[in-house]
């Protein structure tokens, strides 16, 4: 039995007035969303993702096309009859609330009873690993306890849909490294359905089930995110999701026979090491310290250059300027398109 699907966006297009006239955010969209998913829409600023997240969540509405919440048509319903919950990078909580009644905000307004509110908050609470921390104000607390607070506000009202525009953009390297973890381990107990919009390829990369790469207001590619880094299906795919050679021209010419754009990931490449299926000649331009790893420049005879990336034995195995020899297996290789 093929999954449900929790959203499902038809023909969705996006237009916004400007005073020079008319800009395109979101330009015929097309996309499902399943039931316990974790979907993270992915692109540089400017590319239509948070837009799309906006109008599944009723903050804008399309210019045209469909949104589908569970199979109930909401394109024009508003924003509090959507059975979704948004939570935003600036965490939005209540200065002058305790966590607690942060938790309880949405439901009080529900008119649910008292005793009820305090256990399902308390319980929201336990869920995000702040058990205890209820008494306490927002401004007590840590950029990723209030963070939590703020995903456990949005998780007690127990939607079918949560959707987080950026939530972990205001963090430190080491904190939001920390919270993509818990992100994702709370998703897989909790059971809905995460659509998470971030510009960070990290992020997408460690915790989607898949990925829908924006560019320009259109996906250009829906994968899991093995497909999206091993297999780019466009230039701008593997140009923004990692760090990706694309040989072309000349050089693709004299490699592959045919003046292709080809991807080729700086891991996959060695350097002077046996064949691998794959060579090619070149010059080393540059080599870059990197901890784990130095990453090499290296020029190639019809005038582009490709990046190789080598593990680290403690000092540079390969001088600048010296003539080597790229090798990489030819599965690792991908054609991409414009």
């Amino acid at each position: 039995m093929a999954d449900a699907i929790a959203i499902a966006l038809r023909g969705l297009r996006k237009e916004f007035r400007t005073p020079t006239g008319t800009t395109v955010a979101v330009d015929g969209v097309d996309l499902d969303v399943y039931d316990g998913e974790f979907l993270t829409l992915l692109g540089p600023s400017g590319s239509g993702k948070t837009t799309v997240l906006r109008m599944i969540a009723g903050f804008e509405l399309p210019t045209a096309g469909t949104i589908t919440l569970s199979g109930r048509d909401v394109t024009m319903v508003p924003p509090f009859d959507r059975d979704v919950n948004t939570v935003f990078q600036d965490y939005a909580l209540f200065p002058h609330m305790t966590v607690l009644e942060n938790i309880e905000y949405g439901l009080k307004v529900k008119r649910v009873p008292a005793a009820e509110r305090r256990r399902r908050a308390e319980e929201a609470l336990e869920s995000v690993a702040l058990a205890g921390f209820g008494d306490r104000r927002p401004s007590q607390m840590s950029g990723g306890q209030r963070q939590r607070v703020a995903l456990a506000r949005a998780l007690v009202n127990r939607p079918r849909v949560l959707l987080l525009d950026e939530p972990l953009g205001a963090l430190d390297l080491k904190l939001r490294e920390h919270m993509q973890t818990e992100l994702k381990a709370i998703q897989r107990e909790v059971g809905i359905t995460f659509v998470f919009v971030t510009h960070d390829q990290g992020e997408a990369l460690t915790m989607s089930d898949r990925i829908a790469v924006f560019n320009r207001g259109r996906i250009e590619q829906l994968g899991t995110a093995l497909d999206v880094y091993e297999r780019p299906a466009t230039e701008f795919v593997a140009g923004f999701v990692g760090v990706s050679n694309l040989v072309r021209g000349d050089d693709a010419t004299a490699i592959f026979g045919n003046p292709m754009v080809v991807s080729i990931r700086p891991e996959k490449i060695g350097i002077d090491v046996p064949s691998r299926g794959r060579t090619a000649p070149g010059v080393v331009r540059e080599a870059t310290y990197i901890g784990s790893i130095t990453r090499y420049t290296v020029a190639l005879h019809g005038g582009g250059h490709v990046l190789a990336d080598v593990q680290n034995t403690g000092e540079s195995q390969h001088q600048v300027g010296a003539a080597v020899t790229l090798t990489w297996d030819p599965a690792h290789e991908y054609r991409v398109t414009a």
